[in-house]
């Protein structure tokens, strides 16, 4: 009898974790995965359980990786914390709109989930509230400084941005260009405090 092969399990998902980003969990197929992580499907089923559990795993390191890259965006003590996030979303807005980038796994699954109760809907919601944590986390600072209203509903921005952020991820695999993206981030920022925090020569058309 052959000896099971052996493999690494991050190898495994993070593999399965591009598949999933160029396809989605419905259209991505066993055969897709069988060919990204060079296992076969008995051993697939029998590691992960089967394509929606490997999913699942594949969100789960993406959304931590998701998390990370935005707290270390917004952890710059050299900036206030207007600025920092001011920063976050032009970078965004240039990373976004590159032609090469991936959707994340959080977006594609945001997309597909149905709001129902069951796992990867639960996965979903953890997702945007981990990371609203961590545009809450910054934006009270803005209001401890005096950057934000006292009255500001520090919890419901975050949101805010989390569905800003993740749009303007959809916006950019559509081939929505830079300007729009940046448009799209300057007017999300105005929203923090009602005035216009750059002035803009004109709104650019989605073509540009």
């Amino acid at each position: 009898m052959p000896r099971p092969r052996k493999f690494v399990e991050s190898d495994v998902v993070s593999s399965a974790g591009e598949v999933f980003a160029a396809h989605g969990l419905a259209a991505a197929t066993l055969d897709d995965l069988v060919r990204a992580t060079g296992l076969g499907k008995q051993s697939l089923y029998n590691a992960f359980g089967g394509k929606r559990e490997l999913f699942l795993r594949a969100l789960s390191e993406d959304r931590e990786e998701a998390t990370r890259a935005v707290s270390e965006a917004l952890g710059h003590e050299d900036a206030s914390a207007l600025e920092q996030i001011r920063g976050h979303m032009l970078r965004l807005a240039i990373e976004l709109s590159s032609s090469d980038r991936r959707v994340s796994l959080t977006t594609r699954a945001l997309v597909e989930s149905t709001g129902e109760d069951d796992p990867l809907s639960t996965a979903t919601k953890a997702g945007i509230e981990q990371l609203a944590e961590v545009y809450a986390q910054c934006l009270e600072h803005a209001r401890e400084d005096g950057d934000l209203p006292d009255d500001a509903n520090v919890q419901s921005l975050a949101v805010y941005f989390v569905a800003v952020t993740r749009g303007m991820e959809l916006l950019g695999r559509a081939g929505v260009g830079r300007a729009v993206l940046t448009a799209v981030a300057l007017d999300a920022l105005r929203a923090l405090h009602g005035q216009r925090m750059e002035a803009a020569d004109g709104s650019p058309s989605l073509r540009e």
